[in-house]
């Protein structure tokens, strides 16, 4: 039976000309903070907020304990265009036997959104998944209110596949909906890697 190649202690560096995604590491906290102090709103659709010196302590705490226990694998992102660090991503939900992950938990400090940053990041992401990995699927979600983070999913290639009604609870009170969207292996090697690949700018 297939299983994902993955190995929660690999060191994954990924890089290309414009960006370098490595390991989130907790000494990330110093590179990360100034965006948890001024730039709160960047996880105004997200359920776990980092914002302020708590919730980005917590934020990476979290990374780190899901990293040991083999269900995620969080990144921290550097822009080598203006030498500086840009955010996080991480997979989740790792799957092993069903040959599954979940690609999240994305955020980037105001100046990096807009940039071509992201589809940088999520082309070598999906390299990782589907090339050495192993992964036959991947899998993104979204408050159903997001409509920033969803068009960036569908610019990638995702599909959309439906709607979780009332799925998770929110920081503010009451629920939200949840859209699933993903890429299969097969839509990855016969077309979603070469018009990515396309798009990269920046």
């Amino acid at each position: 039976m297939m299983t994902l190649n993955y190995d929660l202690n690999a060191n994954y560096v990924l890089e290309d000309e414009r960006v370098l995604l490595r390991p989130l590491l907790e000494s990330d906290y110093d590179f990360l903070l100034p965006f948890a102090l001024n730039e709160p709103d960047t996880w105004k659709y997200s359920y776990l907020s980092a914002r302020g010196e708590d919730g980005m302590r917590r934020y990476i705490k979290d990374a780190l304990e899901n990293k040991a226990a083999g269900k995620e694998y969080a990144f921290i992102v550097y822009d080598k265009q203006s030498q500086s660090y840009a955010g996080s991503t991480r997979f989740y939900d790792i799957q092993q036997t069903w040959q599954t992950v979940q690609l999240g938990y994305t955020w980037y400090g105001e100046k990096f959104r807009g940039t071509g940053l992201n589809k940088r990041c999520k082309f070598l992401l999906l390299q990782l998944a589907f090339e050495t990995l192993n992964a036959v699927r991947v899998e993104f979600r979204a408050d159903a209110r997001n409509d920033r983070s969803i068009a960036a999913m569908k610019s990638i290639g995702c599909v959309t596949e439906g709607i979780l009604r009332n799925n998770m609870p929110l920081q503010e009170g009451g629920r939200r909906d949840s859209i699933v969207l993903s890429i299969l292996k097969e839509e990855w090697d016969s077309g979603v890697k070469e018009k990515l690949k396309n798009k990269l700018i920046g």
